[in-house]
């Protein structure tokens, strides 16, 4: 698996590593020995960025990757992030020094280890500077609980902020080519401040690997149930976009999901991504992507199926702006 760079001080990780997710919450029902055995193989395959989060099942799938990787915690790369809160009272955000520190000494519980190697704000809380949320993770980098930070779905102006408190070694957003918002801003602000990208989604929510021919094959739990982009004519309208994806794979001889993967792997080397999945399998055809060549013919092809804004209707905003105000 070929090595990136991300950030300017030296966390380097492989071109794609593991989204954990969906194996303790949004995505339906998951199988706790299949995702541990999940997590094993794409560690095997040399995908050895693992990416939770404390909010992920309400510290359910920390516990999951730390009960993986608890014989093989120096094979990894562990990524987390703190941030998003989910409670009895809903969802909120809490960016506050407090709650940094809190939740980054429960992370280390949850998980087993000693220290996180890149510890992400999930999402910057409008109501705490995010000068404080970067300076209480400043502070952890010193004691050694964290070596890196990141910030995920960050504005320009929170990313510039942020790198006058400390370096930010990388943003985390969705990016695929079913959702491509960062090109516009975010991207070019990142390569600007030297800030390595992390791309969730790419996959698409799973549309991409071509294996989703309707609403239906969702269970009632799955969040996808409640996304625009699979209902109604939207759902029509991108069900064509992807056979056109389809086709292309099929002539070049790989999965659409291969595909998706090695275009987003194309837009640079400062570009790691995550796909999640609960089966070794799909992390054994996902690792391939990472030795498939696209021409510029393909990249061209690609560009004119899938622009900018091309997908019908609004992406979801799960995990996002799916937030209520922080209880009293």
């Amino acid at each position: 698996m070929k090595t990136h760079r991300l950030g300017t001080e030296g966390l380097a990780v492989p071109s794609l590593g593991l989204g954990c997710m969906g194996m303790s919450q949004a995505y339906g029902p998951a199988n706790e020995s299949e995702s541990i055995a999940t997590i094993h193989r794409s560690i095997e395959l040399g995908m050895t960025l693992i990416d939770t989060a404390i909010s992920y099942g309400r510290g359910h799938n920390e516990q999951l990757v730390g009960r993986a990787i608890a014989d093989r915690r120096d094979a990894v790369t562990l990524a987390t992030k703190f941030g998003i809160v989910r409670g009895d009272d809903g969802v909120h955000l809490d960016g506050s020094a407090e709650n940094a520190r809190a939740s980054c000494e429960a992370s280390l519980g949850h998980l087993g280890v000693d220290h996180i190697d890149l510890y992400y704000l999930h999402r910057v809380d409008p109501e705490v500077p995010v000068e404080e949320s970067i300076g209480a993770m400043a502070e952890l980098v010193a004691e050694g609980k964290i070596r890196h930070i990141g910030l995920s779905e960050a504005s320009v102006d929170s990313l510039e902020r942020a790198m006058a408190v400390h370096p930010v070694s990388a943003l985390q957003s969705e990016w695929s080519l079913w959702s491509r918002d960062i090109e516009a801003e975010a991207l070019p602000a990142a390569r600007r401040l030297g800030i390595g990208i992390v791309a969730y989604g790419p996959l698409g929510q799973g549309f991409l690997t071509g294996q989703v021919r309707s609403p239906e094959d969702f269970t009632p739990d799955d969040f996808r149930r409640s996304n625009p982009r699979f209902q109604g004519e939207n759902f029509q309208r991108n069900l064509d976009l992807v056979r056109e994806v389809r086709d292309l794979a099929g002539e070049k001889g790989v999965t659409p999901g291969q595909l998706a993967l090695a275009w987003l792997l194309a837009q640079g080397e400062d570009i790691v991504a995550i796909p999640g999945t609960k089966r070794p399998a799909r992390v054994e055809e996902n690792a391939a992507a990472a030795d498939l060549a696209l021409s510029a013919a393909d990249l061209d092809r690609l560009e004119s199926i899938s622009p900018p804004g091309g997908w019908a209707g609004q992406p979801s905003t799960f995990g996002a702006a799916a937030t209520s105000p922080r209880p009293a």
